[in-house]
Protein backbone atom coordinates (compact mmCIF):
# COMPACT_ATOMS: atom_id res chain seq x y z
CA UNK A 1 0.00 0.00 0.00
CA UNK A 2 3.34 2.09 1.10
CA UNK A 3 4.32 1.51 -2.94
CA UNK A 4 0.91 2.73 -4.26
CA UNK A 5 0.55 6.07 -2.03
CA UNK A 6 3.94 6.65 -3.02
CA UNK A 7 3.23 6.19 -7.03
CA UNK A 8 0.30 8.94 -6.23
CA UNK A 9 1.71 11.07 -4.62
CA UNK A 10 4.36 10.90 -7.32
CA UNK A 11 2.81 11.07 -10.29
CA UNK A 12 0.65 14.67 -8.91
CA UNK A 13 3.82 16.21 -7.72
CA UNK A 14 5.24 15.39 -11.47
CA UNK A 15 1.73 17.16 -13.14
CA UNK A 16 2.65 19.99 -10.80
CA UNK A 17 6.45 19.94 -12.03
CA UNK A 18 4.94 20.05 -15.46
CA UNK A 19 3.12 23.31 -14.83
CA UNK A 20 6.11 24.72 -13.25
CA UNK A 21 8.24 23.97 -16.56
CA UNK A 22 5.68 26.00 -18.73
CA UNK A 23 6.07 28.39 -16.38
CA UNK A 24 9.80 28.62 -16.27
CA UNK A 25 9.85 27.69 -20.11
CA UNK A 26 12.00 24.79 -19.64
CA UNK A 27 11.62 20.81 -20.61
CA UNK A 28 9.45 19.15 -18.53
CA UNK A 29 12.09 16.30 -18.18
CA UNK A 30 14.52 18.42 -16.57
CA UNK A 31 12.99 18.59 -13.81
CA UNK A 32 11.39 15.30 -13.71
CA UNK A 33 15.42 14.22 -13.53
CA UNK A 34 16.11 16.24 -10.71
CA UNK A 35 12.72 14.76 -8.86
CA UNK A 36 14.39 11.61 -9.29
CA UNK A 37 17.31 12.41 -8.40
CA UNK A 38 16.42 13.65 -5.16
CA UNK A 39 14.21 10.54 -4.49
CA UNK A 40 17.12 8.72 -4.53
CA UNK A 41 18.40 10.20 -0.78
CA UNK A 42 14.39 10.47 0.19
CA UNK A 43 14.67 8.01 3.93
CA UNK A 44 12.44 5.27 3.52
CA UNK A 45 11.91 5.19 -0.12
CA UNK A 46 11.52 1.48 -0.76
CA UNK A 47 13.42 -0.71 -2.91
CA UNK A 48 11.68 -1.79 -6.22
CA UNK A 49 13.08 -5.06 -8.49
CA UNK A 50 11.93 -5.14 -11.66
CA UNK A 51 12.51 -7.53 -14.46
CA UNK A 52 14.95 -6.68 -17.04
CA UNK A 53 12.86 -7.47 -19.70
CA UNK A 54 9.40 -6.41 -18.66
CA UNK A 55 11.15 -2.72 -18.11
CA UNK A 56 12.16 -2.58 -21.91
CA UNK A 57 8.48 -3.75 -23.11
CA UNK A 58 6.81 -1.77 -20.78
CA UNK A 59 8.49 1.93 -20.69
CA UNK A 60 9.85 1.48 -24.36
CA UNK A 61 7.46 0.26 -26.38
CA UNK A 62 4.63 2.58 -26.14
CA UNK A 63 6.57 5.64 -25.59
CA UNK A 64 8.45 4.43 -29.47
CA UNK A 65 5.11 3.57 -30.61
CA UNK A 66 3.66 7.40 -29.74
CA UNK A 67 7.14 8.48 -31.31
CA UNK A 68 7.01 6.66 -34.60
CA UNK A 69 3.46 7.25 -35.44
CA UNK A 70 4.05 11.09 -35.67
CA UNK A 71 6.88 10.53 -37.55
CA UNK A 72 7.01 11.87 -41.31
CA UNK A 73 7.84 9.58 -44.13
CA UNK A 74 8.07 12.79 -46.56
CA UNK A 75 10.45 14.36 -44.26
CA UNK A 76 12.53 11.49 -43.21
CA UNK A 77 13.14 11.12 -47.40
CA UNK A 78 13.83 15.18 -47.21
CA UNK A 79 16.75 14.88 -44.56
CA UNK A 80 18.02 11.47 -44.88
CA UNK A 81 21.59 12.31 -45.56
CA UNK A 82 21.79 13.93 -41.71
CA UNK A 83 19.48 11.89 -40.34
CA UNK A 84 21.49 8.95 -41.45
CA UNK A 85 24.37 11.02 -40.28
CA UNK A 86 22.93 11.75 -36.76
CA UNK A 87 21.09 8.09 -36.46
CA UNK A 88 24.10 5.95 -37.47
CA UNK A 89 27.25 8.12 -37.41
CA UNK A 90 26.48 9.55 -33.98
CA UNK A 91 25.15 6.75 -32.41
CA UNK A 92 28.26 4.88 -33.67
CA UNK A 93 30.71 7.71 -33.02
CA UNK A 94 29.60 8.29 -29.54
CA UNK A 95 29.24 4.27 -28.52
CA UNK A 96 32.52 4.03 -29.27
CA UNK A 97 34.25 6.98 -27.85
CA UNK A 98 32.27 6.29 -24.94
CA UNK A 99 33.34 2.44 -24.67
CA UNK A 100 37.10 3.32 -25.03
CA UNK A 101 37.10 5.54 -21.56
CA UNK A 102 34.58 2.82 -20.08
CA UNK A 103 37.21 0.43 -21.65
CA UNK A 104 40.53 2.24 -20.68
CA UNK A 105 39.10 3.89 -17.39
CA UNK A 106 36.88 1.50 -15.49
CA UNK A 107 38.47 -1.11 -17.27
CA UNK A 108 35.32 -2.68 -18.18
CA UNK A 109 35.24 -5.79 -20.69
CA UNK A 110 35.29 -4.65 -24.42
CA UNK A 111 31.26 -6.09 -25.23
CA UNK A 112 30.20 -4.39 -21.60
CA UNK A 113 31.93 -0.98 -22.58
CA UNK A 114 30.39 -1.08 -25.59
CA UNK A 115 26.83 -1.51 -24.17
CA UNK A 116 27.65 1.65 -21.98
CA UNK A 117 27.88 3.03 -24.90
CA UNK A 118 25.25 2.00 -26.62
CA UNK A 119 22.64 3.23 -23.61
CA UNK A 120 24.01 7.09 -23.60
CA UNK A 121 24.32 7.54 -27.16
CA UNK A 122 20.92 8.17 -28.40
CA UNK A 123 19.26 11.42 -27.65
CA UNK A 124 15.75 11.97 -26.71
CA UNK A 125 13.84 14.53 -28.75
CA UNK A 126 11.14 15.00 -26.00
CA UNK A 127 12.72 17.36 -23.98
CA UNK A 128 14.10 19.50 -26.73
CA UNK A 129 10.80 19.90 -28.42
CA UNK A 130 9.63 21.47 -25.43
CA UNK A 131 11.41 24.53 -25.83
CA UNK A 132 12.22 24.36 -29.71
CA UNK A 133 7.94 24.83 -30.12
CA UNK A 134 8.07 27.91 -28.70
CA UNK A 135 10.73 30.10 -30.79
CA UNK A 136 9.23 28.47 -34.27
CA UNK A 137 13.24 27.36 -35.63
CA UNK A 138 13.22 26.01 -38.96
CA UNK A 139 11.74 23.06 -39.43
CA UNK A 140 14.59 21.35 -40.87
CA UNK A 141 16.31 21.70 -37.34
CA UNK A 142 12.82 20.20 -35.74
CA UNK A 143 12.51 17.60 -38.38
CA UNK A 144 15.67 16.44 -38.58
CA UNK A 145 15.98 15.94 -34.32
CA UNK A 146 12.17 14.42 -34.53
CA UNK A 147 13.60 11.85 -37.09
CA UNK A 148 16.41 11.22 -35.55
CA UNK A 149 15.45 10.57 -31.87
CA UNK A 150 13.13 7.55 -33.42
CA UNK A 151 15.90 6.19 -35.90
CA UNK A 152 18.89 6.34 -33.39
CA UNK A 153 16.89 4.49 -30.90
CA UNK A 154 16.87 1.88 -32.90
CA UNK A 155 20.70 1.92 -34.28
CA UNK A 156 21.61 2.23 -29.73
CA UNK A 157 19.27 -0.56 -28.85
CA UNK A 158 20.39 -3.05 -31.59
CA UNK A 159 23.88 -2.43 -30.52
CA UNK A 160 22.85 -2.90 -27.15
CA UNK A 161 20.97 -6.34 -27.34
CA UNK A 162 24.48 -7.43 -28.90
CA UNK A 163 27.08 -5.89 -26.81
CA UNK A 164 24.88 -7.45 -23.77
CA UNK A 165 24.56 -10.78 -26.15
CA UNK A 166 28.23 -10.70 -25.81
CA UNK A 167 29.05 -9.41 -22.40
CA UNK A 168 26.64 -12.97 -21.40
CA UNK A 169 28.52 -15.46 -24.11
CA UNK A 170 25.03 -15.81 -26.19
CA UNK A 171 27.11 -14.24 -28.90
CA UNK A 172 30.05 -13.50 -30.41
CA UNK A 173 30.96 -9.69 -31.27
CA UNK A 174 32.47 -11.45 -34.69
CA UNK A 175 28.89 -12.91 -35.42
CA UNK A 176 27.43 -9.22 -35.48
CA UNK A 177 27.00 -8.19 -38.94
CA UNK A 178 24.98 -11.25 -40.38
CA UNK A 179 22.67 -11.72 -37.46
CA UNK A 180 21.90 -7.15 -37.90
CA UNK A 181 20.96 -7.95 -41.08
CA UNK A 182 18.60 -10.85 -40.78
CA UNK A 183 17.51 -9.12 -37.83
CA UNK A 184 16.67 -6.15 -39.79
CA UNK A 185 14.96 -7.16 -42.71
CA UNK A 186 12.87 -9.83 -40.56
CA UNK A 187 11.72 -6.60 -38.31
CA UNK A 188 10.96 -4.75 -41.46
CA UNK A 189 8.41 -7.57 -42.87
CA UNK A 190 7.14 -8.69 -39.32
CA UNK A 191 6.59 -4.57 -38.65
CA UNK A 192 4.61 -4.68 -41.37
CA UNK A 193 2.60 -7.15 -41.54
CA UNK A 194 1.65 -7.40 -38.01
CA UNK A 195 0.21 -3.73 -38.43
CA UNK A 196 -1.78 -5.08 -41.06
CA UNK A 197 -3.38 -7.65 -38.90
CA UNK A 198 -3.84 -5.00 -36.76
CA UNK A 199 -5.84 -2.57 -38.60
CA UNK A 200 -8.18 -5.44 -39.34
CA UNK A 201 -8.80 -6.35 -36.18
CA UNK A 202 -9.38 -2.80 -34.74
CA UNK A 203 -11.53 -2.04 -38.29
CA UNK A 204 -14.26 -4.39 -36.28
CA UNK A 205 -14.70 -2.59 -32.90
CA UNK A 206 -16.60 0.30 -32.98
CA UNK A 207 -16.06 1.14 -28.81
CA UNK A 208 -13.56 4.02 -27.93
CA UNK A 209 -12.68 2.09 -25.11
CA UNK A 210 -12.01 -1.55 -26.24
CA UNK A 211 -10.38 0.15 -29.52
CA UNK A 212 -7.96 1.69 -27.03
CA UNK A 213 -7.24 -1.49 -24.81
CA UNK A 214 -6.49 -3.37 -28.15
CA UNK A 215 -3.85 -1.04 -29.90
CA UNK A 216 -2.15 -1.42 -26.06
CA UNK A 217 -2.20 -5.02 -25.87
CA UNK A 218 -1.25 -4.89 -29.61
CA UNK A 219 1.49 -3.02 -28.98
CA UNK A 220 3.17 -5.16 -26.16
CA UNK A 221 1.97 -8.47 -27.98
CA UNK A 222 4.56 -6.69 -31.05
CA UNK A 223 7.64 -6.15 -28.95
CA UNK A 224 7.30 -9.68 -27.15
CA UNK A 225 6.00 -11.27 -30.43
CA UNK A 226 9.72 -10.10 -32.02
CA UNK A 227 11.39 -10.63 -29.17
CA UNK A 228 11.18 -14.14 -28.72
CA UNK A 229 11.60 -14.39 -32.63
CA UNK A 230 15.06 -12.82 -32.04
CA UNK A 231 14.08 -9.87 -34.37
CA UNK A 232 14.74 -6.75 -33.63
CA UNK A 233 11.69 -5.16 -31.26
CA UNK A 234 12.92 -1.70 -32.23
CA UNK A 235 12.89 -2.09 -35.41
CA UNK A 236 9.27 -4.02 -35.52
CA UNK A 237 7.55 -1.24 -33.36
CA UNK A 238 8.85 1.75 -35.76
CA UNK A 239 7.51 -0.02 -38.97
CA UNK A 240 4.67 -1.13 -36.92
CA UNK A 241 3.40 2.08 -35.86
CA UNK A 242 4.80 3.74 -39.27
CA UNK A 243 2.21 1.58 -40.87
CA UNK A 244 -0.67 2.56 -38.79
CA UNK A 245 -0.07 5.83 -39.01
CA UNK A 246 -0.60 5.93 -43.04
CA UNK A 247 -3.36 3.38 -42.83
CA UNK A 248 -5.27 3.70 -39.94
CA UNK A 249 -6.79 6.91 -40.14
CA UNK A 250 -9.64 6.16 -42.67
CA UNK A 251 -10.22 3.10 -40.61
CA UNK A 252 -11.16 5.12 -37.60
CA UNK A 253 -13.86 6.75 -36.12
CA UNK A 254 -13.52 10.79 -34.92
CA UNK A 255 -14.75 9.78 -31.93
CA UNK A 256 -12.01 7.06 -31.83
CA UNK A 257 -9.40 8.91 -32.38
CA UNK A 258 -10.09 11.61 -30.52
CA UNK A 259 -10.04 9.08 -27.12
CA UNK A 260 -6.79 7.48 -28.35
CA UNK A 261 -4.67 10.15 -28.41
CA UNK A 262 -5.84 11.61 -25.56
CA UNK A 263 -5.11 7.88 -23.62
CA UNK A 264 -1.88 7.66 -25.33
CA UNK A 265 -0.60 11.22 -24.39
CA UNK A 266 -1.33 10.36 -20.70
CA UNK A 267 0.22 6.81 -20.62
CA UNK A 268 3.37 8.32 -22.22
CA UNK A 269 3.40 11.20 -19.70
CA UNK A 270 2.83 8.59 -16.95
CA UNK A 271 5.70 6.25 -18.25
CA UNK A 272 8.21 9.06 -17.90
CA UNK A 273 7.23 9.91 -14.49
CA UNK A 274 7.54 6.25 -13.55
CA UNK A 275 11.16 5.72 -14.90
CA UNK A 276 12.83 8.40 -13.46
CA UNK A 277 11.21 7.32 -10.33
CA UNK A 278 12.56 4.03 -10.67
CA UNK A 279 15.98 5.66 -11.79
CA UNK A 280 15.84 7.34 -8.76
CA UNK A 281 15.49 4.59 -6.42
CA UNK A 282 17.77 2.33 -8.32
CA UNK A 283 20.37 5.10 -7.90
CA UNK A 284 20.25 5.08 -4.14
CA UNK A 285 21.06 1.33 -3.45
CA UNK A 286 23.66 1.47 -6.31
CA UNK A 287 25.44 4.73 -4.32
CA UNK A 288 25.07 2.50 -0.94
CA UNK A 289 26.77 -0.28 -2.93
CA UNK A 290 29.70 1.76 -4.44
CA UNK A 291 31.08 2.45 -0.61
CA UNK A 292 34.68 3.51 0.52
CA UNK A 293 36.70 4.62 -2.48
CA UNK A 294 34.93 3.05 -4.95
CA UNK A 295 31.91 5.16 -5.04
CA UNK A 296 34.47 8.31 -5.74
CA UNK A 297 35.71 6.37 -9.06
CA UNK A 298 32.49 5.86 -9.68
CA UNK A 299 31.22 9.10 -9.64
CA UNK A 300 34.50 10.65 -11.24
CA UNK A 301 33.53 8.04 -14.14
CA UNK A 302 30.16 8.79 -14.47
CA UNK A 303 30.83 12.43 -14.77
CA UNK A 304 33.36 12.05 -17.16
CA UNK A 305 31.16 9.77 -19.62
CA UNK A 306 28.95 12.93 -19.50
CA UNK A 307 31.39 15.06 -20.59
CA UNK A 308 32.56 12.48 -23.35
CA UNK A 309 28.70 11.94 -24.40
CA UNK A 310 28.41 15.76 -24.80
CA UNK A 311 31.46 16.53 -26.69
CA UNK A 312 31.49 14.05 -29.07
CA UNK A 313 28.07 14.73 -30.18
CA UNK A 314 28.86 18.44 -30.73
CA UNK A 315 32.23 17.26 -32.48
CA UNK A 316 30.14 15.24 -34.37
CA UNK A 317 27.35 17.31 -35.67
CA UNK A 318 29.74 20.45 -36.40
CA UNK A 319 32.30 18.86 -37.83
CA UNK A 320 29.25 16.97 -40.20
CA UNK A 321 28.08 20.55 -41.25
CA UNK A 322 31.61 21.70 -41.98
CA UNK A 323 32.44 18.72 -44.47
CA UNK A 324 28.90 18.99 -46.08
CA UNK A 325 29.33 23.12 -46.44
CA UNK A 326 32.90 22.17 -48.12
CA UNK A 327 31.15 20.08 -50.68
CA UNK A 328 28.52 22.36 -51.73
CA UNK A 329 30.52 25.06 -52.65
CA UNK A 330 31.39 22.76 -55.38
CA UNK A 331 27.53 22.43 -56.10
CA UNK A 332 24.62 23.61 -57.15
CA UNK A 333 22.45 26.70 -55.63
CA UNK A 334 20.17 24.47 -53.67
CA UNK A 335 22.86 22.32 -52.62
CA UNK A 336 24.67 25.22 -51.36
CA UNK A 337 21.41 26.93 -49.84
CA UNK A 338 20.42 23.24 -48.28
CA UNK A 339 23.50 22.64 -46.62
CA UNK A 340 23.52 22.78 -42.77
CA UNK A 341 24.53 26.36 -41.29
CA UNK A 342 26.89 26.58 -38.55
CA UNK A 343 23.61 28.10 -35.81
CA UNK A 344 21.47 24.93 -37.31
CA UNK A 345 24.90 22.68 -36.09
CA UNK A 346 24.96 24.36 -33.17
CA UNK A 347 21.57 23.89 -32.10
CA UNK A 348 21.20 20.32 -33.05
CA UNK A 349 24.81 19.60 -31.42
CA UNK A 350 23.68 20.90 -28.08
CA UNK A 351 19.99 19.40 -28.50
CA UNK A 352 21.69 15.91 -26.74
CA UNK A 353 19.72 15.61 -23.75
CA UNK A 354 19.75 12.09 -23.12
CA UNK A 355 15.66 10.03 -21.75
CA UNK A 356 13.59 7.58 -21.26
CA UNK A 357 15.73 4.60 -23.34
CA UNK A 358 18.97 5.95 -21.51
CA UNK A 359 17.17 5.18 -18.44
CA UNK A 360 15.50 2.12 -19.56
CA UNK A 361 18.45 0.60 -21.14
CA UNK A 362 20.25 0.78 -18.33
CA UNK A 363 17.86 -0.18 -16.02
CA UNK A 364 17.30 -3.57 -17.50
CA UNK A 365 20.84 -4.73 -17.35
CA UNK A 366 21.07 -8.22 -16.01
CA UNK A 367 21.86 -8.31 -12.15
CA UNK A 368 24.72 -9.69 -13.07
CA UNK A 369 26.10 -7.82 -15.96
CA UNK A 370 29.98 -7.30 -15.14
CA UNK A 371 30.25 -3.18 -13.91
CA UNK A 372 26.28 -2.81 -13.97
CA UNK A 373 26.22 -0.53 -11.18
CA UNK A 374 29.03 2.17 -12.34
CA UNK A 375 27.13 1.80 -15.74
CA UNK A 376 23.80 2.48 -14.43
CA UNK A 377 25.14 5.50 -12.23
CA UNK A 378 26.81 6.63 -15.28
CA UNK A 379 23.65 6.40 -17.34
CA UNK A 380 21.88 8.27 -14.39
CA UNK A 381 24.52 11.18 -14.54
CA UNK A 382 24.35 11.56 -18.62
CA UNK A 383 20.33 11.46 -18.35
CA UNK A 384 20.66 14.14 -15.33
CA UNK A 385 23.07 16.38 -16.40
CA UNK A 386 22.36 16.59 -20.32
CA UNK A 387 18.31 17.40 -19.04
CA UNK A 388 19.57 19.93 -16.60
CA UNK A 389 22.82 21.41 -18.20
CA UNK A 390 21.54 21.34 -21.91
CA UNK A 391 17.66 21.35 -21.27
CA UNK A 392 17.61 24.47 -18.84
CA UNK A 393 20.11 26.34 -21.23
CA UNK A 394 18.46 25.53 -24.36
CA UNK A 395 16.37 28.88 -24.54
CA UNK A 396 19.20 31.34 -23.32
CA UNK A 397 20.74 29.75 -26.95
CA UNK A 398 17.90 30.02 -28.72
CA UNK A 399 17.78 33.43 -28.24
CA UNK A 400 21.74 34.02 -28.60
CA UNK A 401 21.42 32.23 -31.64
CA UNK A 402 18.67 34.33 -33.04
CA UNK A 403 16.64 32.12 -35.75
CA UNK A 404 13.87 34.03 -38.04
CA UNK A 405 10.43 32.86 -37.00
CA UNK A 406 10.08 29.67 -39.30
CA UNK A 407 6.02 29.44 -41.08
CA UNK A 408 6.81 26.03 -42.94
CA UNK A 409 4.10 24.13 -41.10
CA UNK A 410 1.65 27.28 -40.79
CA UNK A 411 1.64 28.05 -45.07
CA UNK A 412 1.78 23.76 -44.93
CA UNK A 413 -1.60 24.15 -43.07
CA UNK A 414 -2.99 26.94 -44.71
CA UNK A 415 -2.83 25.72 -48.66
CA UNK A 416 -4.25 22.25 -47.60
CA UNK A 417 -7.05 23.97 -45.49
CA UNK A 418 -8.16 25.74 -48.94
CA UNK A 419 -7.82 22.52 -50.39
CA UNK A 420 -10.27 20.36 -48.58
CA UNK A 421 -12.56 23.68 -48.16
CA UNK A 422 -12.99 23.70 -51.86
CA UNK A 423 -13.31 19.80 -52.19
CA UNK A 424 -16.30 20.20 -49.38
CA UNK A 425 -17.81 22.61 -52.24
CA UNK A 426 -17.08 20.80 -55.08
CA UNK A 427 -19.49 18.00 -53.60
CA UNK A 428 -21.65 20.15 -52.63
CA UNK A 429 -21.79 22.02 -55.46
CA UNK A 430 -25.33 19.80 -57.04
CA UNK A 431 -26.93 19.62 -54.07
CA UNK A 432 -29.85 22.29 -54.02
CA UNK A 433 -31.59 22.17 -50.78
CA UNK A 434 -32.23 25.11 -48.02
CA UNK A 435 -29.17 22.26 -45.93
CA UNK A 436 -26.87 22.32 -48.65
CA UNK A 437 -26.95 25.70 -48.94
CA UNK A 438 -26.18 26.95 -45.42
CA UNK A 439 -23.84 24.35 -45.25
CA UNK A 440 -21.91 25.39 -48.69
CA UNK A 441 -22.29 29.17 -46.75
CA UNK A 442 -20.31 27.31 -43.93
CA UNK A 443 -17.37 25.98 -45.78
CA UNK A 444 -16.91 29.47 -48.21
CA UNK A 445 -16.69 31.57 -45.28
CA UNK A 446 -13.71 28.70 -43.80
CA UNK A 447 -11.97 29.07 -47.43
CA UNK A 448 -12.64 32.61 -47.30
CA UNK A 449 -10.31 32.83 -44.23
CA UNK A 450 -7.84 29.83 -45.23
CA UNK A 451 -6.97 31.83 -48.46
CA UNK A 452 -5.49 34.33 -46.20
CA UNK A 453 -3.61 33.22 -43.97
CA UNK A 454 -1.55 36.40 -42.86
CA UNK A 455 -4.42 37.97 -42.25
CA UNK A 456 -4.42 36.69 -38.58
CA UNK A 457 -7.04 39.11 -37.52
CA UNK A 458 -9.92 37.56 -39.51
CA UNK A 459 -8.85 34.35 -38.59
CA UNK A 460 -9.30 34.86 -34.86
CA UNK A 461 -11.97 36.82 -35.41
CA UNK A 462 -14.08 33.84 -37.06
CA UNK A 463 -13.19 31.28 -34.40
CA UNK A 464 -13.97 33.69 -31.86
CA UNK A 465 -17.16 34.14 -33.28
CA UNK A 466 -17.46 30.52 -33.37
CA UNK A 467 -16.37 30.02 -29.94
CA UNK A 468 -18.75 32.60 -28.63
CA UNK A 469 -21.88 30.88 -30.24
CA UNK A 470 -20.58 27.37 -28.67
CA UNK A 471 -20.46 29.14 -25.30
CA UNK A 472 -24.14 30.34 -25.55
CA UNK A 473 -25.02 26.96 -26.56
CA UNK A 474 -23.74 25.35 -23.50
CA UNK A 475 -25.17 28.08 -21.31
CA UNK A 476 -28.57 26.87 -23.11
CA UNK A 477 -27.96 23.25 -22.64
CA UNK A 478 -27.18 23.58 -18.90
CA UNK A 479 -30.41 25.38 -18.54
CA UNK A 480 -32.74 22.42 -20.39
CA UNK A 481 -31.14 20.39 -17.77
CA UNK A 482 -31.70 22.20 -14.89
CA UNK A 483 -35.54 23.08 -15.19
CA UNK A 484 -36.05 19.50 -15.97
CA UNK A 485 -36.40 19.82 -20.26
CA UNK A 486 -34.14 17.48 -21.10
CA UNK A 487 -32.24 14.31 -19.14
CA UNK A 488 -29.22 13.54 -18.65
CA UNK A 489 -28.83 10.82 -21.34
CA UNK A 490 -29.98 13.97 -24.10
CA UNK A 491 -27.63 16.47 -22.18
CA UNK A 492 -24.44 13.98 -22.45
CA UNK A 493 -25.03 13.35 -26.20
CA UNK A 494 -25.71 17.03 -27.33
CA UNK A 495 -22.74 18.06 -24.97
CA UNK A 496 -20.72 15.16 -27.31
CA UNK A 497 -21.81 17.37 -30.22
CA UNK A 498 -21.29 20.87 -29.16
CA UNK A 499 -17.43 19.69 -27.80
CA UNK A 500 -17.01 18.62 -31.51
CA UNK A 501 -17.94 22.02 -32.47
CA UNK A 502 -15.62 23.49 -29.98
CA UNK A 503 -12.72 21.20 -31.38
CA UNK A 504 -13.45 22.48 -34.85
CA UNK A 505 -13.36 26.27 -33.87
CA UNK A 506 -10.20 25.85 -32.00
CA UNK A 507 -8.14 22.97 -33.25
CA UNK A 508 -4.70 24.15 -31.72
CA UNK A 509 -6.33 25.40 -28.68
CA UNK A 510 -4.82 29.01 -29.03
CA UNK A 511 -8.40 30.73 -29.53
CA UNK A 512 -10.43 31.62 -25.95
CA UNK A 513 -14.54 32.14 -25.90
CA UNK A 514 -15.51 36.07 -25.96
CA UNK A 515 -17.70 36.37 -22.44
CA UNK A 516 -21.41 35.99 -22.82
CA UNK A 517 -22.05 37.89 -19.71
Amino acid sequence: MALFELTLILLLTAVALTALSRRLEIPYPSLLALAGAGLAFVPGAPTIEIDPELALALFIAPVLLDAAYDTSLRDLNRYRLPLVALALGAVIFTTAVVAFVGWKMAGLPIAAAIALGAIVAPPDAVAASAVLGQFKVPHRVTAILQGESLLNDATALLIYRLAVSATLGAIMLSNAIPTILLSTIGSLAAGYLLARFSLLTLSRIEDAASSTVVQFAGTFGVWILADRLGLSAIITIVVYAMTLARRAPRRMSARRRVSTYSVWESAVFVLNVLAFVLMGLQARSIVGRLAGEGQGEAFVFAATVLAVVVVSRLVWVLGYGVIIRWFARFGSEDQRREAPSFRGGVLIGWCGMRGLVTLVAAFALPVEFPGRDPIVLAAFAVVLGTLVLQGMTLKPLLRLLNFDPDTTVDREVAQARVAIMQAALNVLSGKTSNAAAAVRAQYTAQRTIAENPENAQAATEYDRLRLYAINRQRDTLEELRRNGTIGDEAYHRLEEEIDWSELAASPAGSFQPLTTT
